[in-house]
């Protein structure tokens, strides 16, 4: 079973980076830094008869990266009550891979593996977050990926997740669960 973690976080370090490593303690898994990787933003396509045009950046190996794991933990900050941008330019890019030749299988194998989302921000983000947890389900659910479960942490400055006891204690329910798929 590989985990494959999408961070979508735009500082090294942060909270959020903080509460997945304690989500993900004693796991191996392969971290994808969208902010270490180039991924423009859609150039929609989605209606030309030629579809889309290929796009010189990173975007083909994440998305490689991504199909080949079994568990995707999306993992983002919260900035104005969403993901951020690269994450939100991942998704967008999704609509290229439907149409993608390369990828006519896209949707079938991301029915075959299972998504988490762990996310932290600093204003009541367990009820101001909820909308953009929704908002995941809808974009997993358009492409068949199952959204087993997320993590939801309040910090706002460096250190600040430490003082969430609720979302340390939903970063060990994510490890047991993560650490149940691997034995399985």
């Amino acid at each position: 079973m590989s985990i494959v973690v999408i961070n979508g976080s735009g500082r090294e370090g942060g909270n959020t980076e903080t509460l997945t490593r304690l989500a993900l303690e004693g796991l191996e898994f392969k971290e994808i830094v969208l902010r270490e990787k180039q991924i423009l933003p859609i150039v929609d396509q989605r209606h030309t008869p030629g579809g889309f045009d290929p796009v010189n950046d990173d975007y083909d190996a994440v998305i490689q990266d991504m199909l080949a794991a079994d568990v995707l933990i999306f993992v983002s900050p919260i900035y104005w009550y969403n993901v951020t941008g690269l994450v939100k330019n991942l998704f967008d890019r999704w609509s290229q891979s439907l149409r993608d030749p390369r990828f006519t299988d896209f949707k079938e194998k991301m029915a075959k593996k299972k998504a988490y989302a762990i996310v932290v921000g600093g204003d009541n983000p367990r009820i101001k977050a909820l909308p953009m947890i929704q908002q995941l389900k809808y974009t997993f659910d358009f492409v068949g990926l199952p959204f087993e479960g997320y993590v939801l942490g309040q910090a706002s400055k460096p250190g600040d997740i430490q003082n969430d006891r609720r979302a340390l204690a939903e970063a060990a329910w994510l490890n047991d669960q993560l650490k149940a798929l691997v034995n399985v």
